[in-house]
């Protein structure tokens, strides 16, 4: 077959695979939640604790309004995944949520009950040296070839797709966005400089916020009004507005969150549960196998009976773990407390319970932007509030005075005593501080990030970071030369032996006899084919 004949039967082939996918019959590889039925057509995976994880992702994202959160959720829980790479099956393996993977689910149409062809384009290009090279591109939502609604079952609503979407676009730091954070600053990323225009940075020093034109310092375009102002002097101002313009009887905020609460609770609870009911059924499985075995088979007995031991300790970690997690759950506060918070917004928002992100939440909610004016002369400071529906006003306070306090100085015997021990770590000199009864110079107990600092003020070196035999995995990677991949793929499996000093870099066990019996294995290894890259036309769920 000629050339111009193979290139026809390809576009014909292709054309044909578009047919198929604008009828929504072109079958794809389906995300985790997803199987196909006896007809072909894709359904909710029949397994419930599948079901029941995949749909709490999507729970603890409205909960939480990002993806690390969602990963700080299921931090000790399992999820279902399939393994990647060639020749991979679509098994179920479980293992950890990643972000990357949260990212992909929030962002994968198909649990909206979506059929799409197209939402990735791939293209090739030849190198300067004649390689191949295979570029994926995503397109546009409004550029798709094929949408079909309601294709299948979903797992939340198409509109609620959006809103995911829209909170995602909201999270990137990297195009702009300013998402509320865990710090007390209550304006951060929303007070502008009245002399320069810019957005003022929120900088935390000692564990105090303040608002400063950082980026116009940088570029030398700071006027003689960009000054920084303590973040404190501002918020308390915004606050107490706040709390007099919005009217207490129409908030009903504590409500909404102890419902969200026992929903996420009972989620969370029921998941657990799912694992319980799993691993029963498992040991149930173990036994009888166990009991219906011969007994002239001693080999197949023996076996039989370490399998139903293994299962019968999975039970009981997993009954173990569900009664923590009752355990745990502290109780809520009867509903007739909650309403009464919630008929007082000012009792509301001074909550212990209340979170800095929820009170920067609620001032996004009704205020656009707050602009910061500071006289050059005088402590006069003008704040402008925008307001979500447009109204301005302008209030004008005084600066705080600074008062300078010297700071209490650490005895001398206190810091000869953690220069005896600088070879140890912050938290064993924390300790033995700690049982000598030593303290601060303002007679405070020694945490390990005073100690830190200790070391800092005093120029009391770290301790190594390397023990004898010891190296670190890019030094171990350049020796045996290959990718650091490799070596933390080996640190995964348990060929190499590491030591994970808190707060710094991995310490691998590499003496002579490690290295030679890693260049062994890779002398054993078969020959490897070069990367295959796959070119992947349409979209793929």
């Amino acid at each position: 077959m000629s050339e111009a004949e193979l290139h026809i039967l390809s576009g014909r082939l292709q054309e044909s695979k578009r047919s198929a996918a604008r009828r929504g019959a072109l079958r794809m590889l389906l995300p985790v939640g997803y199987v196909y039925d006896d007809d072909g057509q894709p359904v909710m995976d029949p397994n419930e604790e599948i079901r029941a994880a995949v749909a709490n992702v999507f729970v603890a994202f409205e909960a939480t309004g990002s993806a690390f959160g969602v990963v700080g959720v299921f931090a000790d829980r399992r999820f279902p995944g399939y393994a990647c790479g060639l020749g991979a099956t679509r098994e179920i393996r479980w293992g950890r949520l990643s972000h990357g993977r949260v990212l992909s689910m929030l962002s994968n149409p198909a649990y909206a009950g979506a059929y799409v062809f197209g939402r990735s384009l791939a293209s090739r290009s030849v190198g300067p040296d004649g390689t191949i090279r295979t570029r994926t591109t995503r397109v546009a939502r409004e550029h798709w070839p094929v949408l079909i609604h309601d294709h299948h079952p979903a797992y939340i609503r198409w509109e609620t797709f959006l809103t995911h979407e829209r909170r995602l676009a909201d999270n990137c730091t990297q195009h702009g966005a300013r998402p509320p954070r865990e710090g007390d600053a209550l304006l951060q990323g929303m007070a502008k400089c009245g002399s320069c225009g810019r957005t003022m940075s929120t900088v935390y020093s000692r564990d105090k916020a303040s608002y400063s034109c950082t980026h116009a310092r940088a570029n030398h375009t700071a006027t003689p009004g960009c000054r920084t102002v303590t973040a404190h002097t501002i918020d308390a101002v915004v606050a107490k507005r706040l709390l007099e313009v919005v009217s207490p009887e129409q908030i009903t905020l504590a409500l909404a969150a102890s419902d969200d609460v026992t929903d996420r609770r009972s989620r969370s609870h029921r998941a657990l549960e799912l694992q319980l009911e799993r691993a029963r059924y498992e040991a149930t499985r173990a036994e009888r196998a166990f009991h219906h075995c011969e007994p002239e088979h001693r080999l197949v007995a023996r076996s039989l009976e370490q399998r139903w031991e293994a299962k019968l300790s999975a039970l009981a970690e997993a009954e173990g773990s569900v009664a923590a997690a009752h355990m745990a759950a502290p109780p809520l506060p009867p509903r007739a407390v909650l309403q009464g918070i919630a008929s007082d917004l000012r009792q509301l928002w001074a909550a212990p319970s209340t979170s800095h992100k929820d009170r920067k939440r609620l001032v996004r909610a009704l205020v656009a932007d707050v602009t910061v004016t500071s006289e050059a002369v005088g402590d006069t400071i003008r704040v402008g509030i925008h307001w979500s529906a447009g109204a301005t006003e302008e209030l004008v306070v005084q600066r705080r005075s600074q008062i300078h306090v010297s700071p209490s100085r650490t005895p001398d015997a206190t810091i000869a005593f953690v220069r005896n021990r600088w070879q140890q770590g912050d938290d064993e000199i924390c300790r033995a501080l700690t049982a000598a009864g030593l303290l601060t110079g303002k007679r405070r107990p020694f945490t390990a990030k005073k100690v830190h600092r200790l070391r800092l003020l005093h120029g009391i070196p770290k301790p190594p970071l390397l023990s004898p035999g010891e190296t670190t995995v890019r030094t171990a990677a350049s020796h045996l030369g290959v990718t650091s991949s490799l070596i933390y793929f080996w640190i995964r499996q348990g060929t190499l032996t590491v030591r994970r000093p808190p707060g710094r870099r991995v310490c691998v066990h590499f003496p002579a006899e490690v290295q030679q019996a890693c260049r062994q294995r890779l002398d054993r290894r078969p020959p490897r084919r070069g990367d295959v890259k796959t070119m992947t036309i349409g979209g793929v769920l």
